[in-house]
């Protein structure tokens, strides 16, 4: 399968988590904040019910080798993610 353009755009983003801890994909996490941010999740408690009731959906596009990430570890990756890396991969995905 070719890769997506939200895959190749967001792949560049810098990962900030240890390799050894690692249980989710990077781009899962993203493709499933903004996915449910989309469809109106308010916080990651909502993104993660969001991905336990769509997980089905979300396996057509996302990997989730670990399925849904928990609400602290969405929080936790986002609050490390480089900000302005981030807005400026979204602008370019957009």
């Amino acid at each position: 399968m070719a890769e997506s353009k939200f895959s190749i755009i967001f792949s560049d983003l810098t990962d900030p988590r240890v390799d050894m801890t690692k249980r989710h994909k990077l781009l899962d996490i993203i493709g499933l904040t903004i996915t449910a941010v989309l469809c109106g999740a308010d916080n990651w408690v909502e993104v993660q019910e969001f991905g336990e009731i769509r997980e089905d959906w979300l396996r057509t596009f996302l990997e989730l080798p670990n399925g849904i990430p928990s609400h602290d570890t969405l929080g936790r990756v986002f609050s490390m993610i480089d900000g302005a890396e981030f807005e400026s991969s979204f602008v370019e995905w957009v």
